[in-house]
């Protein structure tokens, strides 16, 4: 099949591994979930919705994946690759606004499509206390 547009793709892939854990890991539950933000005033005015691609929930454990679906999976400025900056910040926010306890009981994901580039992203970050 011929997708033309990648946006198509993109939420194709989105939707695949969301679809997939549902079928494959009914011990998860598995689910495209907004974020509410963590105001301390309660005020969200303006405030866009944060919308997961997938969230997996498991007893008090939490895991938020942003799945992406990139021609090039890095960036790169002065012959060095890095992870686009606007991802990090977004499963960041996701995850700071999930645990509003500071449980550290949840994590973030960015998953990437598979290029065929020679660099690609497979690293394992903690971010004030959050993985």
């Amino acid at each position: 099949m011929d997708f033309l547009d990648e946006q198509c793709m993109c939420r194709l892939y989105e939707k695949f591994i969301l679809e997939y854990f549902k079928k494959e890991h009914p011990e998860v539950k598995a689910s495209a979930s907004q974020i509410p933000w963590d105001t301390d005033d309660g005020y969200r005015e303006m405030l866009p919705v944060m919308q997961s691609d997938i969230t997996l929930k498991q007893r008090d454990r939490t895991l938020v994946i942003d799945a992406k679906y990139y021609a090039h999976t890095t960036q790169k400025q002065y012959d060095v690759n890095t992870l686009h900056s606007g991802n990090l910040y977004q499963i960041l926010t996701y995850v700071k606004n999930l645990d509003t306890e500071n449980t550290g009981n949840v994590s973030g994901m960015l998953l990437y499509a598979k290029t065929d580039e020679l660099v690609l992203p497979n690293n394992n970050y903690i971010m004030g206390g959050f993985e």
